[in-house]
């Protein structure tokens, strides 16, 4: 049974490797990711993955395909992607000092094409950010391309006061739902 990531994030293929799932090939989706007027972050993070996943089984017909995406979210906003530095500083004043929650949908597309869902809604807790702190996250560069501005897995895991729900879904993928999924489809994982 092939399986296929629908997915450019190398933080997702990290961990699968860490449920010892390696992926036979991984073919990221080109879709347009514009959330939906007043489109709510739960289901905006749910609408992508299944967009992703169906794009991708179309071109791997008998394949499981797994997608996924990540949203931040503050209240009903969802945070960019920073892909510049003023965006990621913005991102980091809106969340300094205050919870947030961070939406993982993931979706598996069987080898029948069956489509099956899940989203983690997890939330986080960043202390109140003073601007050295923020300077020093900035000149890391670990913010570039990541929702929210930041990578829970890196240095922003000490800025990080508390989070309620699931670590690798604030990563990228959650573990314990992608494996519920690839074992109800029949593919062996740990």
């Amino acid at each position: 049974m092939r399986l296929i990531l629908a997915s450019a994030s190398p933080r997702r293929l990290d961990l699968l490797e860490q449920m010892g799932v390696i992926p036979d090939l991984v073919d990221p989706a080109d879709i347009d990711e514009t959330p939906g007027k007043a489109e709510l972050p739960g289901p905006y993070a749910a609408r992508v993955a299944a967009q992703k996943a169906l794009a991708i089984a179309a071109r791997h017909k008998g394949a499981l395909v797994l997608s996924g995406d990540t949203v931040v979210a503050v209240g009903r906003r969802i945070l960019p992607k920073a892909d510049s530095e003023a965006q990621a500083r913005d991102c980091l004043a809106l969340l300094s000092g205050r919870r947030h929650r961070v939406f993982s949908a993931i979706t598996l597309i069987d080898a029948e094409g069956r489509a099956r869902h899940r989203l983690s809604d997890s939330s986080v807790t960043f202390k109140r950010l003073d601007a050295p702190e923020v300077d020093a996250y900035i000149a890391s560069d670990e913010w570039r391309g990541k929702a929210g501005g930041y990578a829970i897995q890196g240095r922003a895991a000490g800025l990080i006061r508390a989070i309620q729900g699931s670590h690798s879904a604030i990563m990228g993928l959650p573990l314990y739902e992608t494996r519920t999924l690839l074992r109800a489809a029949g593919y062996p994982c740990g």
